[in-house]
């Protein structure tokens, strides 16, 4: 087998050293040394990192088609989507400044910009109250001018102040979800919310645990990381006691035009059920009813 493992094309190769370097190729790929345990970390942490970047460029497509194909944001939380994009780009910017292999960090720069997508839609379609009055057009140029002027300070800042700004991700990433959370507690419901993307994130927070503490070591990061599978596996138990409550709210709902307020309450009432039958006259040629005769009735039940 060996002498596959070491014949295998050049591009291949050259591939598979600049993933794992020249040292965990010869000993992992060519020479198949399985009881090397530091270049199988190694490996398996790089594989990992690399996944979880592929994944992270369309982790939140589905969120996205979701949106649109509903013409409606209702059960996203703008502030949630704002602190969470935020979190995003500080951990993306604090990675590239200290030099961290990008298959420890690039879903970052991806999920950064569909959070970007995301959150202009809900100010198209669910506005705050601040922006309601303005239209359309006028409330997406005010939130990408919100997004430049924050892309610019993080690129102008010096390093120890985003190293300070990575260190505030940690409550950032606590208060993203929390007003999500809260949102899908009050409605017992999660809306337009993700499940794919809401299971991603889980997996991918798992992953980078170990491809942080496999690669960079960093407390702060790490520290993140466990955060927001927490977070997010609050938000999976959701989507899971809450899943189709939506078509059961649709299907018990009050009827249309009447709210539960005016709807007046109906009771059973003998008087309610009552069936009145009138007895015609007899008609000429047949016996009249005898004098006194009544209409009558009677209960139905």
């Amino acid at each position: 087998m060996t002498a596959i493992t070491r014949n295998l094309p050049w591009f291949i190769k050259d591939l598979g050293v600049s993933i794992v370097g020249q040292k965990c190729y010869t000993s992992i790929v060519e020479n198949l040394d399985v009881a090397d345990i530091e270049c199988l970390k190694y490996s398996l942490s790089k594989g990992l990192g690399l996944g979880i970047v592929v994944g992270g460029s369309i982790m939140k497509v589905p969120q996205l088609l979701l949106i649109v194909s509903a013409r409606s944001a209702r059960g996203l939380s703008l502030t949630a989507y704002v602190l969470e994009t935020l979190a995003y780009a500080i951990t993306l910017t604090y990675s590239y400044r200290n030099d961290f292999p990008f298959s420890t960090y690039g879903e970052n720069l991806f999920l950064t910009l569909q959070n970007v997508v995301i959150t202009l839609l809900i100010v198209h379609y669910n506005p705050p109250a601040s922006l309601a009055a303005r239209s359309s057009l006028q409330r997406t140029i005010i939130s990408l001018q919100a997004a430049i002027a924050f892309a610019v300070a993080l690129v102008v800042l010096p390093h120890s102040t985003i190293a300070l700004f990575q260190l505030a991700t940690l409550p950032l990433s606590l208060f993203s979800k929390l007003p999500q959370i809260r949102q899908n507690h009050r409605a017992q419901s999660t809306g337009q919310l993700s499940a794919f993307a809401v299971i991603s994130q889980v997996g991918g927070c798992l992953a980078r645990l170990f491809t942080t503490a496999t690669e960079v070591g960093d407390p702060i990061v790490s520290a993140g990381f466990a955060l927001a599978l927490a977070l997010n596996v609050v938000l999976g138990i959701q989507m899971w006691m809450y899943w189709g409550k939506d078509a059961k709210d649709v299907e018990d709902g009050p009827t249309i035009g009447v709210s539960d307020e005016k709807r007046p309450e109906q009771h059973w009432t003998p008087a309610a059920h009552k069936v009145e039958v009138v007895v015609p006259p007899a008609s000429p040629g047949r016996a009249s009813p005898r004098p006194g005769a009544r209409r009558w009735s009677r209960k139905v039940d």
